[in-house]
């Protein structure tokens, strides 16, 4: 029988790929790339990228000796070839599933992973680093970041450019130029180059030039295509070279066959140089090549007919609500789709595009944070900073200062490289900024560096911070309304995922958690039941238990304290805020047996923490039991298994109760 990919089923090594011959490596790329195709298609993952990246990778890989020689991946989602040509190829399928292969370049998963990566821009800074150790230590190895897909646009890359040419370090960096990120590239820069290499004059030259030139003198049109190129991009190496970086390119990163002759020209020549490689994102998958950024990340699809599958245990159902015409007395249905935390906000901003005050600001994720609409309706209100988290920040400062409303809506995990900009350019001066803090707590798949687990710890320490949290899609808004006209430095959290909508849940129970927003106040949703209460104690032989429990719920934790205080009788209150926190609910705590803190967010200097604090100023000492995220990495985890994974289920923390009462009883014995 033949095998479906004859060169790459023979691949299980760096070894087994340098054993190749060069002009093999064309029919390799062809079969990696249907590898990656068909495994991702029944995996989900990074697409589009990865595709963009097979003959790079495999010229890398084939001209330089890893993990001897240092090759990092920036941004990590371009690495899925990396990791099947270093001996995963086997495991691939099990990407971004909990206890899979990791989604980024993951130091302990694999020796050839040299730098541990899942945001972008932080190649060269560590390529540096690793470079100045060699030269320290007398080491001869060549180091070779690569970056690609946006990374280039962040200032963080260009503080590395400026240090590495001061050291004039040896260091080959590849800019990967694919013209996208996660969306369109913004900037001037990427703007300029685009309209070098994509103008007119350089691609008819390009073309033209191969029917013009008989035979004998094609051999003539590479070098005078590399000269044409050095003339059109001379400022573009100006740039480089004025920070001591030597340009070489731009080079067509489909071809693999030039590619390995240019790195073998370039390896252990001890220079600093930066080599621009052309690469086209999707190559290969025509669906994925015209429209890059559905196709960036997917889920499980079908090749044949590019047909995007949800994951059936994790999509939400759609409502159907029926109407009545009133004049006609017919009946006609609407099917109404759930919508995400990151829809309720782009609605919420579209519903705020006609107030000549609102500025959005979002750091390269205009898709990912709900504000396509917004951008379709108020292109000239949204500023997409591309991936500079610093200055997405502080031009927040500026709007604000000149009497704008600013609103940055920013990840959770991306938030965290701006910190020194929150507390020194916004909230040093209490400036009218809005944070919209999505992606707050467990992502799932994509592992340790995207969970939004610290943002409450980080933030709630920082005078003139509000932060709120979020429970529900109206919630959200009002969270959101209320932050908006609060004249201040303001946060709200939120997760990723389906928003619960409270139109489908017991109307008096809503009326209670759709009450109005009062700074530093939570509610209380559920009233205490004694008989329930007593049910389970006597249940449990918590013979000293009498007094009741409450819980304190941050955030989208909500439905879970309302499930559980249904069977145990506890008291719940929806605590909205973090910063300030309600001193009064605080105040009421010593009439429990326990209280119990819920967040998506690390336990350590939590809201959990902040309730602790505010217990031990008010001299309230009753147990209490923190439950959140414990202090660890959270690792990639399958979204239908993140309550299990975490202890989160209703019955789980029900049992963590349980534990925590048995021990207070044993202590007073």
């Amino acid at each position: 029988m033949k095998q479906a990919y004859p060169l790459l089923d023979r691949i299980n090594s760096i070894a087994d790929l340098k054993a190749l011959a060069v002009e093999d490596l064309p029919q390799l790329c062809d079969e990696l790339r249907h590898f990656l195709i068909s495994s991702i298609s029944q995996s989900s993952g990074h697409f589009a990228s990865n595709l963009g990246t097979v003959e790079l990778t495999v010229a890398l890989h084939y001209v330089y000796s890893s993990p001897e020689d240092k090759i990092l991946w920036d941004v990590g989602h371009q690495a899925y070839a990396h990791k099947v040509l270093t001996g995963r190829k086997d495991q691939l399928h099990t990407i971004r599933q909990y206890q899979g292969v990791h989604p980024f370049p993951f130091r302990a998963e694999s020796e050839h992973d040299i730098l541990s990566v899942g945001h972008s821009s932080t190649s060269i800074s560590a390529a540096v680093g690793i470079s100045l150790a060699n030269r320290l230590q007398g080491l001869q190895q060549d180091v070779v970041p690569i970056i690609g897909d946006g990374a280039m646009t962040a200032g963080m890359a260009f503080e590395a450019l400026n240090h590495a040419g001061d050291l004039k370090i040896p260091l080959t960096i590849v800019f990967n130029d694919n013209n996208m990120s996660i969306s369109e590239n913004i900037g001037a820069l990427n703007r300029h180059t685009s309209k070098i290499f994509n103008s007119e004059l350089y691609q008819t030259f390009r073309e033209k030039s191969k029917d013009i030139l008989p035979q004998a003198l094609k051999g003539l049109l590479k070098s005078g295509e590399s000269a044409f190129k050095q003339f059109l991009s001379s400022d573009i190496c100006n740039l480089y070279r004025g920070l001591g970086i030597e340009y070489l390119g731009p080079f067509d990163g489909h071809n693999v066959v030039e590619l390995v002759k240019e790195f073998k020209r370039l390896k252990h020549n001890g220079k600093l140089q930066i080599v621009h490689v052309l690469t086209t994102k999707g190559k290969g998958y025509l669906p994925a090549e015209q429209d890059p950024i559905k196709y960036h990340a997917v889920g499980k699809f079908t090749p044949d007919y590019t047909q995007i599958v949800k994951n059936v245990k994790t999509a939400p159902q759609a409502v159907v609500t029926t109407y009545t015409n009133q004049e006609t007395n017919k009946e006609t249905v609407k099917e109404n789709k759930p919508l995400t935390y990151s829809e309720v906000f782009g609605n919420w901003l579209v519903e705020h595009a006609q107030d000549p005050q609102l500025v959005a600001i979002t750091p390269a994720m205009t898709e990912g944070s709900g504000m396509a609409k917004f951008k379709a309706l108020a292109p000239q209100k949204l500023y997409d900073v591309a991936i500079a988290e610093q200055h997405a920040v502080t031009l927040a400062t500026g709007l604000a200062i000149g009497n704008m409303h600013p609103v940055v809506a920013i990840y959770s995990t991306f938030l965290q490289r701006a910190y020194d900009q929150v507390i020194h350019d916004v909230a040093l001066d209490n400036l009218p900024v809005l944070f919209a803090i999505d992606r707050a707590g467990i992502v799932g798949e994509d592992g340790q560096t995207h969970q939004g687990a610290f943002d409450l710890s980080y933030l709630r320490c920082i005078p003139n911070m509000v932060i709120a949290c979020a429970s529900s899609k109206q919630s959200l808004t009002q969270l959101l309304e209320f932050g908006y006209n609060y004249n201040g430095t303001y946060a709200v959290r939120y997760p990723r995922g389906q928003a619960w909508d409270l139109e489908h849940v017991d109307p008096t129970l809503r009326s209670t958690l759709e009450q109005d927003i009062v700074l530093g106040k939570g509610i209380k949703v559920v009233e205490a039941n004694p008989d329930l209460y007593r049910n389970f104690t006597q249940e449990h032989n918590l013979t000293n238990s009498s007094k009741g429990i409450v819980i304190l719920s941050f955030g989208t934790m909500l439905q879970r304290a309302i499930s559980l205080a249904q069977q145990i009788g506890a008291t719940v209150y929806d605590m909205r805020f973090v910063k300030p926190l309600d001193l009064e609910i605080i105040d009421q705590l010593s009439a429990y047996d326990l209280v119990v803190t819920l967040e998506e967010n690390a336990i350590s200097g939590g809201a959990g923490t902040a309730v602790l604090e505010a217990m031990q100023v008010a001299n309230i000492q009753v147990p209490s039991l923190n439950l959140g995220i414990s202090d660890n990495f959270v690792v990639p985890i399958n979204t239908h298994l993140i309550e299990e994974v975490m202890a989160w289920t209703p019955e789980q923390i029900k049992q963590q109760i349980i534990t925590k009462l048995q021990a207070c009883a044993s202590s007073t014995k």
